[in-house]
């Protein structure tokens, strides 16, 4: 029985730590196998090139005359954030950055009318410590269902820039399926929207007071995975994966895409990766658009996930002045 368990336990992590490249896998496949805590890697798509090309652009004009990977060597921290805080908005909200998304979506073989994502976020590392808070925040370990996520939620992480071992995302491996004190019981997800998200963000230069959860104790963050792929490369990952920023020693800031999706079969199955150590509240399924016409994901769906605790707080973020 012990050598049967051994066994059992050594297969697990096998499988657990393997990387599929270019996997030529039907989507429900696919996310089965990211549900199992495996990783995807993708090359550049046609889609995923013009989604990056179309992201420098804005990102260009808003740092300019200066190389953005080079400009927090040329601004000061404050000046820095401000133009952060209005790039990330303008990217976010901006409607060819959803039909950048949805023709990805498309490439990679996802059932539109199934899937739904919400809005693409652009994020930035900056190095050697420069801004770490708010507008540009290094991710300590976290996994995303900590923050109100569903299981069946899948992340994809696309770099705009090429990015190497010293300014990449690091995940830990060994705590999947394995909880972790942490305190998420302290996040809302409704009384988040409605306390902690806007403009205000990009004020937070020197520390960052929201209450983000995050594990109450020391992990061993290695042995750890660092994806490195090209600018326009593709990462999909559970958002039950333990993942974080790796410290920015690299002299180049990083921006990177990322969105996440769900599919409706999943969603009605309540198919997805294990639940282990989430003590959130709220639900997110209210933020995700469909791959087809932007519609929000059906009511009924969403009342599957959710709680008593949407009395109070913002079901959904409306940003101000948009």
């Amino acid at each position: 029985g012990v050598a049967a368990a051994i066994d059992s336990e050594a297969w697990r992590r096998r499988v657990m730590n393997t990387v599929y490249y270019d996997a030529q896998v039907p989507d429900e496949v696919r996310r089965q196998r990211l549900f199992d805590g495996q990783l995807f890697v993708y090359s550049p798509r046609r889609s995923s090139m013009a989604f990056i090309e179309f992201a420098k652009t804005l990102i260009k004009e808003a740092f300019a005359p200066h190389d953005p990977e080079k400009a927090q060597y040329h601004m000061t921290v404050e000046s820095y954030a401000e133009v952060l805080g209005k790039l990330k908005p303008q990217f976010i909200h901006h409607p060819e950055s959803k039909r950048h998304l949805q023709s990805l979506l498309h490439e990679l073989g996802c059932d539109l009318q199934k899937t739904y994502f919400d809005v693409p976020k652009m994020r930035s590392s900056t190095s050697d410590n420069y801004l770490t808070t708010g507008i540009a925040y290094a991710w300590h370990p976290h996994r995303d269902t900590w923050y109100s996520a569903p299981m069946c939620q899948i992340n994809w992480w696309i770099p705009i820039y090429d990015i190497q071992a010293d300014n990449a995302m690091a995940f830990h491996p060994r705590y999947w399926n394995v909880p972790v004190p942490n305190t998420s019981n302290g996040y809302n997800y409704y009384l988040w929207n409605q306390q902690h998200r806007g403009g205000h963000v990009s004020q937070f230069i020197k520390q960052g007071p929201r209450p983000l959860p995050r594990p109450s104790e020391e992990l061993e963050l290695n042995p750890q995975v660092r994806l490195i792929v090209p600018a326009g490369g593709i990462i999909l990952f559970s958002a039950a994966q333990m993942h974080s920023s790796v410290p920015n020693t690299s002299g180049r800031t990083r921006f990177s895409i990322d969105f996440r999706c769900v599919n409706t079969d999943d969603a009605r199955a309540r198919h997805g990766a294990p639940r282990v150590d989430e003590a959130c509240t709220g639900t997110t399924m209210r933020d995700y658009l469909c791959g087809t016409d932007l519609s929000h994901i059906p009511d009924e769906l969403v009342a599957l996930y959710d709680d008593e605790t949407g009395r109070s707080g913002e079901l959904i973020y409306a940003p101000k002045g948009l």
